[in-house]
């Protein structure tokens, strides 16, 4: 097993366009520790600089107490799982595992030892004959997973494995690959933009944005306190909603307001923003999750309009428009309905997040 560190990484490509701004990771022995964001953020060259397929611009990337900086990708004992499998489509399923091994020189009786073990472990052996070219996309990803832990790599590297199944697939092939992740014990970063993967797979998450690292975390940690809108917005499912608002000090209380609420902040909170000397526009953010709903008046409570329901069996999202045209989600019971235009009313329930207009940090964490 290995720690994995990157120090002050940069990637500038062609025409000075960054592509990972100063980025600084540890990956502890053994973790899986996703590489979460959207397209263009960075994350597909991070795992490139660390696999020595792109050359880091500035910055050092150690494997323990090793500078792998120089060091060709054959020579970081690294293994790549890629989305599009990248097989030999007329080869068994056995000479595809085996490739990498042959390429080492290894005898046949140590490659057909390693390839069974693969093939066992993965339970893919009834395959081993086969040719790829007539397998399903769930078998190909198992051959392509073999092919990368027969060398029993230092580090396995995951970009997007299983964002091409559909549905049902991938949330079988990430229940087997954490499972597989505990077997082998290796130190793996995993690549997705899907942040329901992110959060059912990972021990730790690193949210990136535009090349720059925005915030590093368990699961639980990045949902409960995000540190930047971004990672508010990104993760989580419906999204946090957002509102523009004024923070305002009554007689040592804090309140947000817009034209449809005011509310008063926790003691907590409060105290939290107690020496705060920034833009007093802010950026209200609160999970559907948090949001009470009635449909008659009470304390505490602001009026809302009804927008949409939408039904979703085990829940129901409820989408409705602020005085200010805000849409907000809301999860409510699965048999709540409301029609189009009904008057409702909400009331903000911990915990709240707020995000100041320049940074974008949140002002709370």
């Amino acid at each position: 097993m290995t720690v994995l560190t990157l120090k002050n990484v940069w990637k500038i490509y062609e025409g000075n366009v960054i592509g990972v701004e100063d980025l600084s990771l540890r990956v502890e022995n053994g973790e899986l520790f996703a590489l979460l964001g959207p397209s263009g953020c960075g994350k597909s060259s991070t795992l490139r600089m660390i696999a020595g397929l792109e050359k880091i611009s500035k910055g050092e990337i150690w494997f323990d107490d090793v500078l792998v900086n120089d060091l060709e990708p054959r020579e970081r004992n690294v293994a790549m799982v890629f989305e599009n499998y990248a097989l030999y489509p007329y080869l068994s399923v056995y000479e595809n595992i085996a490739f990498p091994l042959r390429l080492r020189g290894m005898s046949q009786a140590e490659i057909d030892r390693k390839v069974r073990w693969a093939a066992e472990f993965l339970g893919i052996t009834d395959l081993l004959p086969m040719r790829v070219r007539g397998l399903s996309g769930g078998q190909m990803q198992a051959v392509g997973i073999g092919r990368a832990i027969v060398r029993q790599p230092a580090v396995l590297l995951m970009d997007e494995p299983i964002s091409h199944l559909e549905a049902r697939q991938r949330a079988r092939m990430r229940e087997e690959l954490v499972e597989l992740h505990a077997q082998l014990g290796t130190t793996t970063i995993y690549v997705t933009h899907d942040q329901v993967e992110a959060m059912a797979m990972a021990d730790r998450i690193a949210v990136m944005n535009l090349g720059k690292l925005q915030q590093v975390g368990t699961p639980k940690e990045v949902y409960d306190r995000p540190h930047t809108k971004f990672v508010g917005g990104f993760i989580g499912e419906p999204p946090m909603n957002f509102a523009g608002c004024e923070l305002i000090n009554e007689n040592g209380d804090f309140y947000v307001i817009s034209p449809s609420f005011k509310i008063k902040l926790s003691p907590q909170a409060a105290e939290k923003l107690r020496f705060y000397q920034g833009d007093r526009q802010v950026q209200l953010g609160i999970r559907p999750e948090n949001i009470s709903v009635s449909m008659t008046p009470a304390e505490g409570y602001f009026p809302a309009k009804v927008y949409v329901t939408e039904p979703q069996g085990d829940r129901t999202l409820l989408s409705v428009l602020l005085d200010n045209n805000e849409l907000f989600l809301i999860e409510v019971a699965p048999d709540f309905f409301a029609p189009p235009d009904e008057t409702v009313y909400l009331k903000f329930n911990e915990p709240i997040h707020l995000f100041d207009q320049v940074e974008e940090v949140n002002l709370l964490y």
